[in-house]
C-alpha cells in the first residue's frame, strides 16, 4: 500500500484524540520493552515515549514513507519495516499498542490470540481500531471502488467489514487473557475547510485506492466520491463540517 505521510497528517489533531484515551486505559507503570504496530509517522509513538521515557520501544510499520518520517522525529526509537500480520518479535513485549492501524488486517480469529502470545506475563494488547465501515465516508467509498469501470483494479481492496463485532472480540480473546476492557466512541468531529470528510479519507483507504488506479481512473474517482461526500456531509451555517467517526478499542492483560 502507498501512503502519504503529508496527507495523513492533515487531521493529526482528529486522528491523534483516539490514541490518548487507548494510552490512559494502559495501567502499567514501567514496562520495560514496548512495541507500536503501525506506527506510520510516529506520532503515536512520540506519546509512547513521554509516558514512559525509560522503556525500549520498537516502531514497526510497512510504509517506506512513514517510518523515515518517524525515524527522523524520534532517533531514539527501534524502528522496523515489517508486515504485521508476519511481524513476530525478538522475545516477549510488555505492552503492545496498536492505534487505527490493525483493522488492515484480515482473519482476526487468528491475529488477535497471536499478537497475545508475544506478550510477558502480565502483558496488555492496547489497540484502537476505526469502526467506520456502516457510515457514508466509507459506504459510499465502497460503492464506487466496486462499480463497473473500477472494480477490476480495486478488487481485493475492498474491505466492508475491517472489524468484527464486540461479542467477536471477547469470544477471541477471553480464552488467552486474565482481564479484557472493549469499548467504542463516536467522535463528532468539527472539520473546517472544502469537503473535509472527502480530505480526512484521502489520508487512509481513499488514498490507498487511488494510488492504485491510473490517472484518469484516479482523478474521476476522486471527483465523484469529493461530490457524494459533499452531500452527505454539508457544511453548516458557520463553516463547520460535523463528521461523526466511530472508533473500537481493545485492553487486554495476559
Amino acid at each position: 500500500m502507498s501512503w502519504n505521510p503529508g496527507q495523513y497528517l492533515k487531521f493529526g489533531g482528529e486522528r491523534l484524540r483516539p490514541a490518548h484515551d487507548l494510552l490512559a486505559r494502559v495501567l502499567l507503570e514501567a514496562p520495560r520493552t514496548i512495541a507500536d504496530l503501525g506506527c506510520g509517522t510516529g506520532t503515536v509513538t512520540a506519546l509512547i515515549r513521554e509516558r514512559w521515557p525509560q522503556a525500549r520501544i520498537t516502531g514497526v510499520d510497512n510504509s517506506p514513507q512513514m517510518l523515515e518520517r518517524a525515524r527522523a522525529a524520534l532517533p531514539d526509537v527501534v524502528w522496523e519495516a515489517a508486515d504485521l500480520s508476519q511481524w513476530t518479535p525478538a522475545g516477549p513485549i510488555d505492552v503492545i499498542i496498536s492505534n487505527a492501524a490493525l483493522h488492515w488486517l484480515d482473519d482476526h480469529a487468528a491475529l488477535f490470540p497471536r499478537l497475545i502470545s508475544h506478550l510477558a506475563k502480565g502483558g496488555v494488547l492496547a489497540v484502537q481500531m476505526p469502526a467506520q465501515h456502516t457510515a457514508p465516508s466509507h459506504l459510499v467509498g465502497y460503492d464506487l471502488a466496486e462499480s463497473a469501470r473500477y472494480r477490476h483494479t480495486l478488487e481485493g481492496m475492498v474491505r466492508r467489514r475491517p472489524v468484527l463485532d464486540p461479542v467477536a472480540y471477547y469470544d477471541i480473546l477471553r480464552p488467552h487473557i486474565r482481564s479484557l476492557d472493549l469499548w467504542s466512541v463516536e467522535y463528532v468531529q468539527m472539520l473546517t475547510g472544502d469537503n473535509p470528510v472527502a480530505e480526512f479519507t484521502k489520508g487512509s483507504f481513499v488514498g490507498v485506492w487511488l494510488a492504485a488506479l491510473a490517472s484518469d481512473d484516479a482523478r474521476d474517482f476522486e471527483a465523484e466520491y469529493r461530490a457524494r461526500i459533499a452531500a452527505a456531509y454539508p457544511k453548516r451555517q458557520d463553516g463547520v463540517t460535523l463528521f461523526p467517526f466511530r472508533r473500537f478499542f481493545i485492553v487486554a492483560c495476559r
